[in-house]
């Protein structure tokens, strides 16, 4: 028989809110409580999925034995620390914290404790990027666009840690090495922070990827090209869709690669709780989630620098 997991959540935004919807849904899953400090918001998630409100995050965390932060990325590590120090497992957003400092604190907490520490880094579990993975890659030039409207949201981070900070996760995971060097550049036009940024990462291997992020654009966009010695991949995130193309008898042809359509964040999740129920590591555990947060450290620095 499955033991029930009493599970909380911790910030009721939009990620909080499609975090306690997914709990709800999911079997020998109680949703014990959601918390915010707007607890009207808090109030509203908490009817709608059936739960309880804590107005205290430390009388959640007594009730529960695992945690979604989805709080702003400066109250992360406090939230996350503590709830470690609890012995509860942990599933934070990304980024998952303001500084390299506070990351590797946690990474180091999580260890000793023995909790399993998992950041929503929620592209590695888009259907088209897991049907990506199956194919044997070499990638020797990646172009990654990541492109939004005006949030109105996480506007106490750049566009490096909002949204940039996703495709980053995603190369450090299929290019294999490290990179030798980095160029960036960013504009800051409706915060104080960069609202729209490009960057150039050369790998030691010779392998070059281009990103682009925006959260300033009409029209939203989520995808990567890869191109290897023979093959191109495109691959589009929002519609959960890969194509690749080869060359063949001097030919190019064109191939869909077939994908099960899912909802990211449920895969996520259900990881999460696969995760903490056998005791395995998170396919973004805190290390990974450390070594993205370091190369957008390093790529907010030299936009900064030239300001």
């Amino acid at each position: 028989m499955t033991t029930e997991l009493k599970i909380g959540v911790i910030g009721t935004g939009r990620l909080g809110t499609l975090h306690a919807r997914v709990y709800s849904e999911i079997p020998h899953v109680r949703l014990i409580g959601v918390s915010d400090v707007d607890i009207n918001k808090a109030a509203t998630i908490a009817q709608q999925y059936n739960t309880q409100v804590f107005n205290d995050p430390r009388a959640l965390l007594s009730e529960v034995d695992c945690l979604s932060i989805a709080t702003p990325t400066n109250t992360h590590f406090e939230i996350a620390k503590l709830a470690i120090l609890s012995k509860k497992h942990v599933l934070v957003e990304k980024p998952i914290t303001n500084n390299l400092k506070e990351a590797k604190k946690l990474v180091h907490l999580a260890k000793r404790n023995k909790i399993i520490l998992q950041v929503g880094h929620v592209e590695r579990f888009n259907s088209a990027f897991i049907a990506l993975q199956k194919i044997a890659l070499n990638p020797r030039f990646i172009e990654c666009h990541r492109l939004s409207p005006f949030p109105n949201r996480s506007l106490d981070i750049g566009v490096v840690f909002d949204l940039m900070i996703h495709d980053i996760d995603i190369l450090l995971g299929i290019v294999n090495a490290k990179i030798a060097h980095i160029d960036a550049v960013g504009v800051s036009v409706l915060t104080p922070f960069e609202d729209i940024a490009n960057v150039r990462l050369t790998f030691k291997n010779g392998c070059i990827a281009n990103l682009t992020a925006s959260r300033i654009s009409d029209e939203p966009m989520r995808k990567i090209r890869i191109f290897s010695k023979d093959t191109y991949i495109s691959l589009d995130y929002q519609a959960q869709e890969a194509f690749s193309y080869k060359k063949e008898n001097g030919k190019i042809t064109k191939e869909l690669i077939p994908i099960e359509k899912e909802e990211p964040i449920k895969k996520e999740i259900e990881s999460f709780i696969l995760c903490v129920r056998h005791n395995k590591k998170p396919v973004v555990s805190g290390l990974e989630a450390t070594e993205a947060l370091k190369v957008a450290t390093q790529i907010r620095k030299l936009i900064m620098h030239k300001h």
